[in-house]
């Protein structure tokens, strides 16, 4: 008896369908069948408020794991950097995809780069994150709050509601956004958030099967990073509510790991970084969690419950 087609719940968004499409076709070059489920969330539908006041990004998987539970769908496509530091015991991160570009973009139609925003020049981002670090360097920018799909982020820039605006690169690059992009913001000046730009696979726990038909899609390298930023963020509590950057990086079998967390002003950052075996980025990754709450970064994760 032929194995049914996969059911692949994904959120409706353009990028969201990417992703889940990416998946579809890396299933079938191994003569896996798929067909979509896509399905709107919360996080898809309160669109007038800062994810952070409505319930952080959980808000962007709840109704694709209901989905999971019900058996209405095999697998959920994620942007894994909306999934919660800790899944519920329900679910399992079965299936890492190889990582995109993981920096910032600042995009712009008169300015080429952060340094040559004028003073005072409005910029878009709902991220504390990115807000953070931006008014750290520059804390003459005005903020502004930034919600919606790429086209609609990109349709509010050309209408002149901002100077600039901050968005993925991954997601630019994977909407053919990529002229968009003015620059390429190097993880020295805005370190990622965690995950960033990594496209992950949710199952139901201990679902053999569907674990066994995914696995030529799982990526070694990137998910050893992934387990060791997932790994702080978990360690932290962190969620959208305390700016928290976290990336981590392998060269030469060697992992380094950079973290931050800071206030929504950037008046405050504190930063910590480790370098190790790659195959120890769990423990890794506790221990850079340990280095920012030993430097009172509880205060400011229990400053912002």
């Amino acid at each position: 008896m032929p194995q049914p087609p996969l059911r692949i719940a994904t959120r409706e968004s353009a990028l969201a369908l990417w992703q889940a499409r990416f998946i579809q076709t890396s299933l079938l070059q191994i003569g896996v069948k798929s067909e979509l489920l896509p399905m709107t969330t919360r996080g898809d539908q309160i669109l007038d408020r800062p994810l952070q006041q409505v319930g952080g990004k959980g808000l962007f998987i709840k109704e694709l794991e209901v989905a999971l539970l019900n058996g209405e769908a095999d697998l959920a496509a994620h942007s894994l950097k909306d999934l919660p530091a800790t899944l519920a015991d329900e679910f399992e991160l079965s299936t890492v995809c190889a990582a995109a570009d993981p920096r910032d973009a600042l995009v712009s139609n008169q300015f080429a780069s952060i340094v040559e925003l004028p003073d005072g020049a409005r910029v878009g981002t709902s991220s504390l994150r990115r807000q953070c670090q931006l008014l750290a360097l520059r804390p003459d920018l005005k903020i502004e709050p930034l919600r919606g799909n790429v086209n609609t982020r990109l349709s509010k820039l050309d209408r002149g509601d901002f100077d600039a605006i901050i968005l993925a690169c991954a997601g630019l690059d994977r909407l053919e956004f990529s002229d968009r992009i003015r620059q390429r913001i190097d993880i020295d000046i805005l370190l990622p958030a965690v995950t960033q730009g990594v496209v992950g696979i949710e199952i139901r726990a201990g679902d053999e099967q569907t674990r066994e038909l995914l696995a030529p899609l799982h990526h070694q390298i990137t998910a050893r990073r992934v387990a060791a930023e997932r790994a702080v963020n978990a360690r932290l509590g962190g969620s959208c509510q305390t700016p928290i950057a976290i990336h981590a990086i392998e060269v030469d079998r060697l992992m380094t790991i950079r973290a931050l967390v800071g206030s929504n002003d950037g008046t405050i950052q504190l930063r910590a970084e480790l370098t190790g075996d790659p195959e120890n980025g769990i423990a890794m990754g506790n221990k850079v969690a340990d280095q920012l709450l030993d430097q009172g970064a509880d205060k400011l994760l229990a400053a912002d419950d």
